[in-house]
């Protein structure tokens, strides 16, 4: 059976990859960029910071609970069909997100553009294996991160510029000309393919799954309003249950499973992956916060708000391909395990900001956590692709989305939860107002508890990645012994 990346010129192969690299650069600017008007849309659309939290989450949460029947799709019909479909509903979700003219509206427009994302992004990883032979691919993987990379820089930047001097509705619209670029580069240049046989799609597997996604989420945010031990917040927990223990019979018992339980067993992709759950539950629940910082407490305006937060994106642009790099020369495990103990340190740093905090101060202890990040994430992500065999690296790349989104959006609502939690804490049981309408002194209390949270969850991954590194050494000491 030929090989598809045997059948494509090298021109062919990157104007194909034009197209996968725009798709996720735009979907990465979208997560990053709407990050800059979430203070804007409490005062404009007079809505509380729980419900704001869910112009982020409603993206990212549904791209969690439909990316894996996303990929079983495109095994089934194809995977440029899908991708371009998806872009088609991306685009369309977001240009109605920009229109809408209250907050139910926004959040329902954002989970259309989530879906048309979902079915954008979701296979890339897989078509650039496909399309890219062994010998090539690793240099097709560095410069797609670097295209997530840069969509992270380049959303606070142009959010804050936007903000400024036209309105938050524009942030929508920014993405719309790169997506058309995208779906013609598609259109053009993907081939067409189509497994064969028949296969059945798993239903019970992918809605259990949204659902349990879904609810979990849901006594996550809105747990901090009710009370998590209210009866509503302990049944959505109790329904949650019920539905992963529903996916997971669903996906032991029946015979084209949308996921293969088998590929956990391998005790060094289930800790990688673990590893790179854990790294993005920091990254989302912290970075969610700094533009309260930076607004509330510093008193900033947005472009100036757009500007600083593009330094963590820099520098885990920056430290990616470094990592990946040092990870070849000197393995993925020294290096992951450098990345998650600067992390701490930025953790820590983070928890030192002040009212009095410079920009300079900011830019340092933000720098440090994006550095970590980025050193971390390389070599993570390849020793969770290099953990599989080649028949199972569309699964693994699904998975890695999966852990990337969840564990975000887990961080999101946590993180999030944690904070307004706390800030209400510190201001007294006297005080009646919003969260971000809280004196600075309590928003920056809240803030650090957040980052000793954080720390502690980094913590619970430099334990794993010493597990990782004993379970890798003990085969090796059984074969020296003679054993």
């Amino acid at each position: 059976m030929t090989n598809l990346a045997d059948t494509l010129t090298p021109r062919h192969r990157w104007l194909i990859f034009g197209a996968l690299g725009t798709g996720v650069f735009v979907d990465s600017l979208e997560i990053s960029i709407v990050a800059v008007i979430l203070p804007t849309l409490v005062t404009e659309l007079q809505v509380s910071f729980t419900l704001v939290q869910w112009v982020v989450l409603a993206f990212t949460l549904t791209k969690t609970a439909i990316v894996l029947s996303v990929g079983r799709l495109g095994d089934m019909i194809g995977k440029r069909p899908v991708f371009l479909g998806g872009t088609v509903a991306f685009v369309v979700g977001s240009v109605l997100a920009g229109l809408a003219p209250n907050i139910e509206l926004l959040l329902l427009f954002r989970v259309l553009q989530a879906v048309g994302g979902a079915f954008a992004t979701a296979l890339s990883m897989g078509i650039l294996t496909e399309i890219f032979p062994a010998s090539e691919r690793g240099k097709a993987l560095g410069v797609f991160s670097a295209s997530v990379s840069l969509g992270g820089i380049a959303g606070p930047f142009l959010g804050g510029l936007l903000l400024d001097f036209l309105s938050w509705r524009w942030i929508f619209f920014v993405g719309i000309p790169i997506s058309c670029v995208s779906f013609y580069l598609a259109w053009r240049y993907m081939p067409v393919s189509a497994p064969s046989g028949r296969q059945r799609f798993d239903w019970t597997g992918s809605s259990s799954l949204a659902a349990c996604l879904l609810t979990l989420m849901l006594f996550l945010t809105f747990g901090q309003g009710a009370g998590y031990r209210s009866p509503a917040m302990l049944a959505l927990f109790a329904l949650s249950l019920l539905t992963f223990a529903l996916f997971m019979r669903t996906e032991r018992r029946t015979k084209d499973p949308l996921l293969n339980l088998a590929i956990f067993r391998n005790a060094q992709f289930s800790l990688n992956l673990s590893m790179r759950l854990i790294s993005f539950i920091v990254l989302g629940g912290v970075y969610l916060l700094l533009p309260f910082y930076l607004t509330n407490v510093l008193l900033l305006e947005p472009v100036a708000v757009g500007l600083l937060l593009t330094t963590s994106w820099i520098s885990f642009g920056v430290a990616s391909p470094i990592a990946g790099i040092l990870s070849d020369r000197f393995g993925y495990r020294r290096i992951a395990g450098a990345g998650l103990i600067l992390m701490a340190f930025g953790c820590y740093a983070v928890s030192t900001l002040s009212v009095d905090s410079s920009i300079l101060g900011y830019v340092l202890r933000v720098s440090t956590l994006g550095l970590g990040i980025g050193l971390f994430q390389s070599p993570n992500n390849s020793a969770v692709m290099g953990s599989v065999p080649s028949e199972r690296l569309g699964v693994a790349s699904g998975i890695n989305v999966i852990a990337r989104t969840l564990g975000r959006t887990s961080g999101i609502a946590a993180l999030g939860a944690l904070w307004a939690s706390r800030v209400t804490a510190h201001a007294g049981p006297d005080y009646i107002g919003g969260v971000t309408e809280a004196a600075a002194a309590f928003q920056i209390a809240g803030l650090r508890d957040v980052t000793y949270a954080a720390l502690a969850i980094v913590a619970v991954a430099l334990i794993l990645s010493a597990w990782g590194i004993l379970e890798a050494r003990a085969p090796l000491q059984r074969v020296q012994s003679g054993l």
